[in-house]
């Protein structure tokens, strides 16, 4: 394989397969929450900080796969000034989905690509999604058919499946939605050869 996808999300790893791309997929262990912080304290952008994860997942699957693409993804959501990280259990899920209802949120999706170490192209995006006010007990009704989307995904929701229902309306991109800019990904990939 001349491709490795550094992660184990499910969405990921279906968009690439989907797309016909032969790949293998090691998860990368880096400190998200210490590299978020630090960045946001110095000031850095949504999309500067989803694709230093990008990167920074990249990099560490490179060091033990010399010669090989690597593709490292992110995503961050955003409200105001504030950036989500995955909900730690149901109940702070449906806090959550109670916060965001009648409100806008933005998703921003960082992809990296790393050979040897070396950054070879990133790219940054991002998709505004409007969630419908809903009172309690249709946040609660969601919730009993969302399952793991509750806590697995940083919006507690997975937009390709019943999340779907949440939302009044979406701006952006669907792959950056569903948590990588697939498209330039593609097209980058394409002229390096590194498409099978």
């Amino acid at each position: 394989m001349t491709l490795i996808l550094a992660s184990k999300s499910k969405a990921r790893i279906a968009m690439l397969k989907n797309a016909g791309i032969t790949f293998d997929s090691i998860p990368a262990d880096i400190s998200e929450e210490k590299i978020i912080a630090d960045m946001i304290k110095d000031g850095a952008s949504t999309g500067n900080i989803a694709v230093s994860l990008a990167r920074e997942k990249a990099l560490a699957i490179s060091k033990n796969n010399p010669d090989k693409y690597i593709i490292g993804s992110d995503q961050l959501l955003s409200m105001g000034d504030i950036i989500y990280s995955k909900a730690k259990n149901k109940n702070e899920a449906l806090e959550r989905l109670q916060e965001f209802q009648g409100k806008e949120h933005y998703l921003t999706s960082g992809v990296c690509v790393v050979k040897n170490g070396e950054d070879l192209w990133h790219k940054a995006d991002a998709a505004a999604l409007k969630m419908k006010a809903m009172d309690r007990q249709a946040i609660e009704k969601y919730s009993e058919i969302a399952g793991s989307d509750l806590t697995d995904c940083v919006g507690c929701y997975a937009l390709e499946g019943v999340g779907v229902r949440l939302f009044e309306s979406i701006r952006g991109d669907f792959f950056t939605i569903l948590g990588m800019p697939l498209l330039p990904l593609l097209n980058f990939l394409d002229r390096e050869g590194a498409l099978s």
